[in-house]
């Protein structure tokens, strides 16, 4: 389906989450998939009056749920099913028609970051630097894929995969053999996405989004973030969305910006659905989808509604222990080590501000945790004994 781009509008804002939505499953025409730091996953379905409504919610991951993928209608699942992926190292496979969980795939060390669904077979990606690929609750393979974090994989056309690492390369699988290792991008591969036709979308923490050839050629480099970009989608119409820290989900074409959409947070995560419209994952905890159809468009008093929390945010933007959440640095100022043991940073990841303390011995930042304002009569708060003018440390779950 061709779509002449027409700017987005707000078509509804969906409800439920009780935390950032950090990922997004289309679920064919008809339902949406959702995840959450609020360690639930929810289906969002049509109803009578075409409204998207809440249908269902699965409930089992014990940390913040991230990656997810569909496993569309067949005789194992009538209505379909959900994969998803966690902070806690768990892979769950859920059934749509009952709710429950059909699968729980234990086997990675750290944190899952990506998810494929491969004729019958589930794909996952980890920080533990591995592939994993799942049989009937079983691994059945795994291997190391990158020497750094694996941040996302994807499958192409062809039947074979594509990751993206914390070692800023991409990787070609076919099968356990890496073929091809796109170098380019200047820090973490975050997102990807196959862009039909044409090749592989990535998104990176150096603020960029790439399209690559197959052979490792880039086709088109697309600048315009201020912050890393954490997700990356494409429309059979040409058209491609991206997701930022910067608070805007862009819709690009031709590689040009023609469109930035403002958030009241944080977007982890976009996805277009078939139609062309676009789901946002938001850390204020909303899930939203944008549309051009002017038939779907939301009511005025919503779109002012909406204009309304943009100004509200921007006015009392998040402070944490006491310091504004845009003065923070970002990620990047990891890369310089620290000078003595236990030096403490913290660092602007989203929407929060996280501890890091200087581990002298092993070389590296270890996380404390997520930093919150406390009382103003307790500013000074102890870790681990030690006493820190930040505020009120959290540790993440």
């Amino acid at each position: 389906m061709d779509i002449d781009f027409k700017d987005y509008q707000l078509r509804c804002e969906l409800r439920g989450h009780e935390d950032d939505v950090r990922g997004i499953c289309v679920c064919g025409s008809e339902a949406i998939a959702t995840s959450s730091r609020d360690r639930s996953v929810r289906l969002w379905s049509l109803d009578s009056n075409r409204k998207f409504v809440s249908s269902k919610i699965l409930l089992g991951h014990t940390s913040f749920v991230g990656p997810l993928a569909w496993i569309p209608p067949n005789s194992e699942f009538p209505l379909g099913g959900i994969v998803s992926g966690g902070m806690d190292t768990l892979v769950f496979v859920w059934d749509l028609n009952t709710g429950e969980k059909v699968h729980t795939l234990k086997g990675h060390q750290l944190q899952v970051t990506g998810i494929v669904f491969d004729e019958g077979d589930v794909v996952s990606s980890s920080v533990d630097c591995t592939l994993r690929r799942w049989r009937n609750g079983q691994t059945v393979e795994t291997w190391e894929a990158h020497k750094a974090p694996v941040q996302a994989v994807i499958k192409l056309p062809s039947g074979e995969f594509v990751t993206g690492s914390s070692d800023s390369t991409l990787k070609l699988w076919r099968g356990k053999t890496c073929v091809h290792t796109f170098e380019g991008h200047s820090d973490t591969v975050r997102g990807l996405s196959v862009m039909s036709g044409l090749g592989i979308l990535s998104a990176s923490h150096d603020g960029s989004l790439r399209l690559w050839a197959v052979s490792g050629e880039v086709l088109m480099e697309m600048v315009g973030h201020t912050a890393i970009v954490y997700s990356v989608d494409s429309h059979a119409s040409g058209l491609i969305v991206s997701g930022s820290e910067d608070r805007f989900a862009k819709v690009w074409k031709d590689g040009v910006c023609v469109q930035s959409i403002e958030h009241p947070g944080c977007v982890w995560d976009a996805k277009f659905m078939e139609n062309g419209d676009i789901v946002t994952a938001c850390s204020d905890g909303v899930v939203r989808i944008w549309t051009v159809d002017q038939n779907n468009v939301a009511e005025q008093h919503e779109l002012d509604l909406y204009t309304s929390q943009l100004s509200l945010y921007k006015s009392s933007r998040k402070r944490v222990g006491g310091l504004k959440l845009e003065e923070l640095p970002g990620l990047e100022a990891l890369k310089i080590p620290g000078s003595t043991d236990c030096q403490t940073k913290i660092v602007r990841e989203g929407d929060n501000g996280v501890a890091y303390g200087w581990n002298k011995r092993e070389q590296k930042w270890d996380k404390i945790g997520e930093v919150v304002d406390g009382p103003e009569e307790s500013n000074r708060q102890l870790f681990d004994g030690i006493q820190y003018d930040y505020g009120q440390f959290s540790l993440l779950p």
